[in-house]
């Protein structure tokens, strides 16, 4: 699948940010029922490899497992030999996405300004982060839509919560990277199952998404 078709089952993007090997499967499997599809694991998380390993091994077949803030184009190497399929940066590398695309991996780099975002998109970039979003806002994204390409895939990462999904979406976001409001280091499973159950919910529209749920949603 392409990356557009992973947002189409569900748009979150959940940053498991601190996350351990040893939790990994168990957090993992509750974002799988909550229908979550797809998930980065920061590579400032502990021993953030093996987490990314054993998700590939465990759920890679049915989700999309990667890696995020990474800071060199020598780590896309590294998340390849785990199993990650995804490549997330907090900033602006088109090295990065370079190397990402070479070793046919899909890349969301971060961007702040108009410039890096079409740098990004020319490097080869899937899709494009803007971070912070708290601090760029909704009115930032509103204005971009009207000179990126109309098939951009711009993901808002920074601050999200249940609330701002859907006013995020409506500006055109297609995606959105949720970190604390999914996950937090030392949430049990149970826990994340719970957050996760609220931000799904709070997409718009969820149904027309296509995802077939636990609770049989369609």
């Amino acid at each position: 699948m392409d990356l557009s078709s992973w947002l189409r089952r569900c748009p979150i993007v959940a940053i498991l940010r601190g996350i351990t090997p040893e939790e990994a499967e168990s957090i993992c499997t509750t974002l799988e029922e909550a229908g979550i599809v797809i998930v980065e694991v920061p590579l400032n998380s502990p021993n953030a490899l093996a987490s990314i390993a054993t998700l590939s091994r465990l759920f890679g077949d049915r989700m999309l497992i990667g890696a995020g803030t990474l800071t060199d184009p020598k780590q896309v190497t590294e998340v390849a030999a785990a199993g990650g399929r995804l490549i997330v940066t907090p900033h602006a590398d088109t090295a990065i996405v370079r190397a990402a695309k070479t070793a046919n991996l899909f890349a969301i780099p971060g961007f702040f300004n108009p410039t890096e975002a079409f740098a990004l998109l020319q490097a080869g970039a899937d899709a494009i982060k803007l971070f912070p979003s708290e601090v760029l806002g909704i009115p930032m994204l509103k204005a971009l839509r009207a000179v990126l390409p109309k098939d951009t895939i711009v993901i808002p990462v920074g601050g999200i919560d249940a609330e701002k999904i859907a006013p995020w979406m409506g500006v055109g976001a297609m995606g959105v990277g949720v970190g604390s409001s999914i996950y937090m280091p030392g949430d049990s499973p149970t826990s994340v199952g719970a957050k996760a159950k609220v931000l799904v919910d709070a997409v718009p529209d969820y149904r027309s998404f296509g995802h077939v749920g636990k609770q049989g949603q369609s």
